[in-house]
């Protein structure tokens, strides 16, 4: 007779104060519009047919069926569907955590989402998420402790397989008026923004919003509003035919001469250069329409 014996040692995640706030079935039928909006809790969305785009901070990410996008709190985004291919997906809220992405490849830009194919323990993900929505509308006694422990499961397969970490939002690097502060930077950066302007804003003391958005988003704010002035540029160069004096001008810069000797010292070549490189023949863009009502709260 053998008698095999296996000690599980508790895991940070047992000791996280999280909640599932909502799960939700969503699939485009024209009737929802969405704009860009935050939440103070974690999103998971899991695609299971269709497809779309994530409209995430700064970025556009086409996303397919079994993929996966993890967006942490105060993180604006949107989802937008394929006409021709609406897009059907599973989406969790989560109160109480955050994500911490590893392995990033710049850390002086890193961000507070992220998006992966999950193909591996699709078919497990989707029935567990089908049997906690069933429980979810259902609500028979003990429903919600029957949906923590399987939010629990699923998050322990989920960070296993894409070696992320599960954190309490306590201690996630993004504060609200960072969050607020980077938004208005992202949304106004062609006007003149300084530090009181963004002290003004969020209503706290210039010097700590210094402090705090530098360890928040990597960058101080007015490094992170030359960035991103920057980063329209190369849009602009790239896709169309602005006089470089006119780019410079819709972008924030003082003079195209300073423009000039920004670009230069961050991307290394001049914007002449840069657009010769990276100019792009006229195409038609697909179409796409927005996926979900939203909630700004």
């Amino acid at each position: 007779m053998s008698n095999e014996s296996i000690i599980l040692e508790q895991q940070n995640l047992s000791k996280l104060n999280f909640n599932l706030r909502y799960i939700s079935m969503s699939k485009y039928e024209g009737d929802w519009p969405s704009l860009p909006h935050t939440h103070h809790f974690t999103e998971l969305f899991y695609i299971i047919s269709g497809s779309g785009m994530f409209h995430i901070e700064n970025d556009i990410i086409p996303v397919k069926p079994n993929d996966l996008v993890i967006v942490n709190p105060h993180v604006e985004h949107t989802e937008k569907t394929m006409t021709h291919n609406p897009m059907e997906y599973i989406v969790f809220g989560v109160d109480g955590l955050a994500f911490s992405f590893h392995n990033r490849k710049n850390e002086e830009n890193r961000k507070n989402y992220s998006h992966y194919s999950y193909t591996s323990s699709q078919n497990r993900l989707v029935d567990f998420s089908q049997l906690m929505l069933e429980e979810f509308r259902a609500k028979k006694p003990g429903f919600d402790i029957v949906c923590q422990s399987i939010l629990q499961i699923l998050l322990v397969f989920i960070s296993r397989e894409l070696n992320l970490s599960v954190i309490s939002d306590s201690t996630f690097r993004i504060s609200k008026e960072c969050a607020l502060a980077k938004r208005y930077i992202d949304s106004n950066y062609a006007q003149n923004i300084t530090l009181d302007t963004l002290a003004e804003l969020t209503h706290i003391n210039k010097y700590y919003l210094a402090h705090s958005f530098a360890s928040c988003i990597g960058q101080s704010p007015i490094s992170y509003l030359s960035s991103r002035r920057l980063q329209a540029s190369m849009e602009l160069l790239a896709n169309t035919n602005h006089s470089i004096a006119q780019i410079a001008s819709s972008t924030g810069f003082s003079s195209q001469s300073y423009f000039s000797q920004m670009f230069k010292k961050s991307v290394g070549i001049t914007p002449q250069q840069y657009r010769k490189q990276n100019a792009k023949k006229d195409s038609k863009s697909s179409e796409f329409v927005a996926n979900r009502p939203f909630t700004n709260s």
